[in-house]
């Protein structure tokens, strides 16, 4: 209780801007629930942190945090967060987003940000289809699932985020699911510490849209149903592609060391315009 307490007191506006807008169940606020407490459980002073958000179920979450925050249009999350670690370095910059703000309309910023290595940790809320907006398939809708925009099933296959993410450059990758709570507080402090672009993609169900295709009665179901069909990147590579079909794997797909952006970008204004 005391814990609880200290996190609500700390990093909430519990005075201002709750109840929250999420339905019940939503994987969103477990989400917020395990930053909030890796963000603690890492020391960072709320003043130096700044979470920005795009359009969407998920780009509410600036709402609530105590942070310095910015809501900002749909896919351009990602833009406005290279403005401000450009501008301000020694910020700890932060982006909230939905798989269809992130891949869809936000893809190409989600690309060239990840190639630039703007040190950035992007968390990309993954529910598989268009929540806000009344359950349209997204690019991470399965295929063949009946959506509102594909009502005779989704003709298009789904978009794997993290290997994109890893194509395009992103120095560390990994995916949890909101199940997995304390495996995705420390996976959210790995991206948090990382220098470089950081992708954290976490599945997260929706109940009101994405329960329906995935023919699931309640939240409960569509948590235990993330933990049957997770595995851990250890045990997928000694399993077979027909044996890994339909699974969802967690854990760190990518860590590496390149060169960071706005480090190089001012190491350049240095030595040009002695700044």
């Amino acid at each position: 209780m005391r814990e609880t307490a200290h996190l609500i007191h700390n990093y909430l506006r519990s005075s201002k801007w709750f109840p929250h807008i999420w339905c019940a169940g939503c994987g969103i606020g477990i989400f917020m629930q395990a930053l909030i407490r890796a963000i603690d459980r890492e020391g960072y002073s709320k003043d130096d942190i700044v979470l920005i958000s795009g359009i969407g179920c998920s780009g509410r979450l600036p709402v609530y945090v105590d942070f310095n925050t910015l809501h900002t249009t749909h896919g351009r999350a990602l833009t406005f967060a290279t403005g401000i670690k450009l501008a301000n370095p020694r910020l700890k910059v932060m982006t909230v987003m939905g798989d269809g703000d992130a891949v869809a309309i936000g893809g190409n910023h989600f690309i060239h940000a990840a190639r630039r290595n703007v040190e950035i940790a992007s968390f990309i809320l993954n529910n598989n289809v268009y929540g806000m907006t009344g359950g349209q398939t997204s690019p991470t809708t399965p295929y063949g699932a009946k959506t509102a925009s594909s009502p005779y099933g989704n003709l298009e296959p789904d978009f794997d985020i993290c290997r994109l993410a890893e194509a395009a450059g992103a120095a560390f990758v990994a995916r949890a699911t909101v199940y997995h709570i304390r495996f995705l507080e420390r996976l959210i402090g790995m991206a948090l510490k990382k220098k470089g672009f950081a992708v954290l993609e976490v599945i997260a169900q929706c109940p009101t849209h994405a329960r329906r295709f995935l023919q699931l009665e309640s939240p409960v179901e569509m948590m235990k149903w993330q933990k049957d069909n997770s595995v851990s990147v250890d045990k997928a590579k000694q399993m077979s592609d027909a044996e890994l079909e339909g699974k969802t794997v967690i854990g760190i797909l990518a860590d590496r060391e390149r060169p960071n952006y706005h480090e190089q970008y001012y190491r350049l204004l240095g030595e040009k315009f002695e700044v």
